[in-house]
């Protein structure tokens, strides 16, 4: 299912949404044009800058190797990849973003994907695999999405049913977080040391969101 808008009247425009969309759209640019210089320039990027959880438990004193947890939610491995976190980000964040406003909405994007990013790596806290992508804090704009507005509407489509139809948000969200967690057994149970879709990110990523929006969500007190 691809969500194509939602239901919530906002207003304003998303600034911080559309500027994370633009960063990973710049910063994927910048690994192409790397890719393109040919020799081992992009390799060499992402082993810098990518998230290895091997390399967190050897150096766990060292801040590059936990900086590397920030970086890795800006690099992406394909145009497909960047597209669809941008996509999804800009579908639900921006509503995410006009109830918490720039700042709260920031720390809640940043918060969930270290939250992904310590689920991923503690199940398998040895990988030496890149982790790399949005997913994880775009997967925690969701879980805020869900607990903020369930009673909203996602206009969806879906291939060979219904075109398009509007799909209840919590509905939306379940059948993703449901689609999310078999993915990641499945893959657990398959080969967990193997490369390809951070499941658990995404699943992590969403659970932090729900937890973090309680705090993040109240509203903010007025001085006299």
């Amino acid at each position: 299912m691809l969500p194509l808008w939602d239901s919530q009247p906002r207003r304003g425009a998303p600034v911080l949404t559309l500027f994370l969309v633009a960063t990973n759209l710049v910063v994927f640019g910048y690994e192409v044009w790397l890719d393109f210089q040919g020799g081992r320039a992009l390799e060499a990027f992402i082993g810098d800058y990518a998230l290895i959880p091997a390399r967190i438990v050897a150096q766990w004193r060292e801040p590059e190797a936990w900086l590397s947890v920030l970086t890795s939610m800006f690099l992406h491995g394909s145009g497909a990849h960047v597209l669809g976190n941008g996509w999804f980000l800009w579908i639900f964040g921006a509503s995410v973003e006009a109830r918490l406003g720039a700042g709260r909405f920031l720390l809640l994007y940043l918060g969930t994907g270290v939250g992904a990013a310590t689920l991923q790596g503690a199940i398998n806290p040895f990988s030496t695999i890149p982790m790399l992508g949005a997913s994880g804090a775009i997967s925690g704009v969701l879980g805020a999405y869900f607990v903020m507005f369930p009673r909203g509407w996602v206009v969806t489509l879906v291939p060979w049913i219904v075109p398009i139809i509007p799909v209840p948000a919590f509905l939306f969200l379940i059948l993703w977080f449901l689609l999310q967690t078999t993915s990641g057994v499945g893959a657990l149970l398959d080969a967990p040391s193997a490369g390809g879709v951070a499941w658990w990110a995404h699943i992590g990523g969403f659970l932090a969101g729900v937890v973090m929006i309680r705090w993040l969500g109240r509203p903010r007190k007025r001085g006299r």
